[in-house]
């Protein structure tokens, strides 16, 4: 390449930065905090590694306090990925506007030169991929109730975003890793930089595919076509962890190796499904683990338009209902490629109008529930 080229590639990279650096400081001078990176250096004392607190494939997360005794953790991003870069403005926008007590707070943020640095409160622990499905030394154990408050937290949160944020937002990445969890273990969804608004006039979004492998609606993860229920499916493999202790992305069951959702089909089919629960659990009601259980199969159907959406979910859950189990149908997996993180590809994204004949609502859900205080939940 001639020295004119990189020229020109360098002077447009310095654009680029600039301009997301504005676009930085246009939101922390209406919403959020602007830092100084000096003050976050000093925060994590120069990011120690003994103060890292998590990570993943777009930065490192520290834990700091701020000069007035203030606990952060302080997400500083690859300088190198451009896809940090996007995700950094992205989180800014997604999160500076909403507030919601399952939603991880965005405090402020770094655009100094080339670093990009977002700070949030703080959860003192961590994440529930930490607690639950980590090592043994920082293995926590959560009772029945406090796993029922950690699942109607983050099915509370995931409804906000769907139909309560305005305009509406898919989260594209709903784990164990992203729900995060309080002194008191109140769960907060996190990490919205591969997130996505989601006008109420399209049907689906087509996109670059981005997620986890374990957690991706196989829809998406093949066809690229996201709705709500591409979060629905993320949040019934969640269901199943919190309720197994097992992870989706890093376990395989049975002599056929099989995904947890499938492993779990598979003992319904048996009649065994209290099987999955977490033997750490020795004491729980059976009738209500079950119920939960059979929501995570309704939430991970292979048909979209089958799932419920997450008002439903959040009824489903909280409420005593019986479960129409007879329209309840298998899983949908994708078992991905070697890369357990996804989202490389091109970025172009269009939204697509319903055209012609009628399709299917990605929203609307069929007759899945009823009781004597709750009218079946018809298509919208």
């Amino acid at each position: 390449m001639s020295c004119k080229c990189f020229g020109l590639f360098d002077s447009f990279n310095k654009r680029h930065n600039l301009d997301q650096e504005k676009q930085a400081q246009e939101f922390a001078t209406d919403n959020i905090r602007l830092f100084s990176y000096n003050s976050l250096r000093s925060a994590t004392s120069d990011f120690h590694p003994s103060n890292r607190i998590g990570g993943g494939g777009f930065g490192v997360v520290y834990r700091g306090v701020l000069r007035d005794g203030t606990q952060v953790a302080i997400k500083r991003l690859s300088t190198e990925s451009k896809q940090g870069s996007r995700e950094f403005v992205t989180e800014i926008n997604m999160i500076s506007n909403i507030r919601h007590p399952n939603l991880v707070e965005l405090i402020g943020c770094c655009a100094e030169d080339n670093h990009r640095i977002l700070v949030y409160e703080y959860m003192e622990n961590n994440s529930l991929a930490s607690v639950l499905l980590g090592s043994k030394s920082k293995y926590i154990a959560l009772d029945w109730p406090r796993r029922v408050a950690i699942c109607l937290g983050a099915a509370s949160g995931l409804a906000f975003l769907h139909y309560e944020a305005e305009p509406h937002i898919v989260h594209r990445d709903i784990k164990a890793s992203n729900i995060l969890l309080d002194k008191d273990f109140h769960p907060k969804i996190g990490d919205f930089g591969l997130a996505k608004l989601f006008p109420d006039n399209v049907t689906h979004i087509s996109t670059r595919v981005a997620g986890t492998v374990g957690y991706l609606a196989p829809e998406y993860a093949v066809l690229g076509q996201l709705t709500k229920k591409a979060d629905v499916y993320s949040f019934g493999v969640v269901l199943l962890e919190i309720i197994s202790g097992r992870s989706s992305s890093k376990a395989a069951f049975g002599e056929e190796l099989m995904l947890l959702v499938e492993w779990t089909w598979k003992l319904r089919e048996e009649e065994r499904l209290l099987e999955i629960v977490d033997p750490e659990m020795t004491t729980y009601p059976e009738d209500e683990v079950l119920r939960f259980i059979k929501v995570a199969l309704f939430c991970t159907q292979a048909a979209a338009h089958q799932r419920p959406n997450m008002k439903q979910v959040v009824d489903m859950l909280s409420k005593d209902v019986h479960l129409n189990e007879k329209i309840l149908t298998e899983p949908g997996v994708y078992r991905g490629h070697s890369s357990k993180h996804l989202g490389i590809g091109s970025s172009s994204s269009s939204s697509s109008k319903t055209k012609g004949k009628p399709s299917v609502d990605p929203s609307s859900s069929t007759n899945i529930m009823s009781s004597h205080s709750i009218t079946q939940m018809l298509p919208r």
